[in-house]
């Protein structure tokens, strides 16, 4: 027990480290796009939102595949090898000298970029049952503390009116280059210090069914709790990354933001939701248990995407990112829920599958936002900027109509099942799997 929470600290600074590499791209990489493509603001809309399309296409065949092989050899040689080739294709993607270079590096990326697969299942499997909301929560304030500082570093290398030291006047290419720089180092740091998490005696035989990215789903059908919250989560992601697609080109087109404005907002999104995480999600947890946690947490996300899509002046913006940032506390409730429910052999498995949804969202979620910011600015009769958000807005709600009717069933588990779950792994499968069943199911 003593060297858990070390290796908790382990994983949180490969995240944040992460985090901050896919932050340095936020505010230029609908640049780069406008740059190779000759587009305006309206017209890279579709572009940018197949560009994360790609990417989330490539994460979603792959983040199966992650999981199963983390539950067969470990955590750590899984987490090391998608970093490395992060690494290597952020420095390839600095140059790229067209659109289509570009998507091919973001498919490779998206390959190689399903770590926090691994670093979800490594969380559940040094973390107690009910010390797994606190954690995930502190996890993804290091996810958010790495975009306190990436987006900002990235709008300011990215930015051109910018004056900086050494290097002149910054350039849409340079975070890139910091990206892959970052990444490097994080897979230094876990190759030299990061421990494995999984023992032997807990890991799971390779069955390639689960490394299905399609097959990987099937092996939610025990636990219907997953399932339920599982499509909350698909609508939830869904909205946020259709905001995502968006973000940048809405920012330049309403407000005129430079890159260096964009990477000020994105700073100020990671600094609340820092502390939200990081600070209050556990205590909330605590105080109003994960359920009302995860209900709060969705309501507040409606509010912030219509708020976006209302806002007529810049600082408007800053003011709905100051309550949108508690939407934040849904998540690391949703993930406890979650693991509770599944057995420790297939923690991996199941957080492939969750990312395998998640990657569906992101999927069409960055198109849909595109289309529809394309169509809305460039018909005047139909001239609604933030149709974007609202769609958001609106997917949002739906992922909380989800989650209130999964909770609403009382599918979670009771006080008892804790220890089946826990003790799952010495059991044979065949009745590990019976007896891990939520009681939910049973009409409890």
């Amino acid at each position: 027990m003593p060297k858990r929470n070390p290796a908790i600290k382990f994983i949180m600074l490969t995240v944040m480290l992460d985090a901050m590499g896919i932050g340095l791209l936020i505010p230029v990489a609908p640049r780069l796009v406008q740059q190779l493509g000759g587009f305006t603001d309206s017209q890279a809309g579709p572009w940018v939102g197949g560009l994360n399309a790609t990417y989330a296409l490539a994460l979603f065949i792959f983040s199966s595949l992650l999981g199963v092989l983390s539950d067969r050899f470990g955590r750590r040689p899984v987490l090391l090898a998608a970093l490395l080739g992060s690494a290597i294709d952020y420095f390839v993607a600095a140059f790229a000298p067209s659109l289509l270079f570009l998507f091919i590096t973001r498919a490779i990326s998206g390959a190689t970029g399903a770590s926090v697969t691994v670093a979800n299942a490594y969380i559940a499997d040094v973390t107690p049952p009910d010390k797994r909301g606190a954690a995930f929560g502190m996890t993804m304030a290091a996810f958010g503390l790495g975009f306190v500082f990436g987006p900002l570093l990235g709008g300011v290398l990215g930015d051109p009116t910018q004056s900086l030291p050494f290097l002149g006047h910054g350039d849409i290419r340079y975070p890139f280059i910091a990206a892959g720089t970052l990444t490097l180092a994080n897979w230094c740091y876990g190759l030299f210090i990061v421990p494995e998490s999984l023992t032997p005696a807990r890991r799971a035989p390779l069955r390639l069914a689960r490394a299905n990215p399609i097959g990987a789903f099937r092996g939610l059908k025990h636990y219907p709790l997953v399932r339920e919250l599982g499509l909350a989560l698909f609508f939830l992601s869904m909205a946020q990354y259709a905001l995502h697609a968006t973000w940048v080109l809405y920012t330049g087109h309403r407000f005129k933001w430079t890159e260096r404005d964009v990477g000020l907002s994105l700073f100020a999104v990671g600094l609340a939701t820092f502390f939200v995480q990081g600070v209050l999600a556990g205590k909330i947890i605590a105080k109003i248990g994960e359920r009302r946690t995860l209900m709060l947490g969705s309501a507040l996300s409606v509010l912030a995407y219509a708020g976006y899509g209302t806002a007529w002046e810049g600082w408007m913006m800053f003011v709905v990112i100051g309550y949108g940032c508690f939407a934040g506390i849904s998540q690391p409730a949703l993930q406890a829920m979650i693991t509770k429910t599944v057995r420790p052999d297939e923690q991996g498995a199941t957080q492939g599958a969750l990312t395998g949804l998640t990657s569906v969202a992101a999927i069409l979620g960055p198109p849909a936002g595109g289309l529809i910011f394309e169509y809305f600015t460039e018909h005047p009769e139909w001239y609604i900027p933030g149709a974007s958000f609202y769609l958001s807005a609106l997917l949002s709600g739906t992922g909380a109509v989800v989650a209130w009717h999964a909770v609403r069933q009382g599918r979670h588990l009771a006080s008892g099942q804790k220890d089946v779950i826990a003790n799952a792994a010495h059991q044979p499968l065949g009745e590990a799997a019976r007896e891990s069943t939520p009681v939910g199911d049973q009409g409890g």
